[in-house]
């Protein structure tokens, strides 16, 4: 069975930086695509980034590019999703996902799905 769960959420300033990590479990780490979603209230969900098996490729939304980062510790079966100059609007429920190519998440989609964690940005 796979779990994804997340974890590092929680409240944050304006301008600040958060890390949250995504534990993997029952799925063979390294041939999946990692990525996270997230949803605000009221707002349809929306992919935020992605990185591959290997770590050689990435892939962001444009609305973080620059401002977030994300990667993986293949050994520890774990993927991060660091945020810096965080704003009000990156204020959501994030999703760790897993994929088993990058075309599921350019659908909007994912095959696995974790619990989410919130994340409120404060201004």
């Amino acid at each position: 069975q796979v779990q994804l769960a997340e974890s590092g959420g929680g409240l944050v300033q304006a301008g600040g930086s958060l890390r949250v990590s995504c534990a993997a479990s029952g799925l063979t780490f390294t041939s999946n695509v990692m990525g996270w979603f997230r949803q605000a209230p009221g707002k349809e969900r929306e992919f935020v980034a992605a990185i591959s098996g290997l770590a050689t490729t990435t892939y962001y939304a444009d609305s973080v590019k620059g401002r977030f980062t994300i990667s993986r510790d293949n050994p520890k079966n774990t993927a991060y999703l660091q945020m810096n100059s965080l704003k009000a609007e990156d204020t959501a429920m994030y999703y760790c996902t897993a994929a088993r190519t990058i075309m599921t998440f350019r659908r909007g989609g994912a095959d696995y799905w974790g619990k989410g964690t919130l994340i409120t940005v404060s201004s």
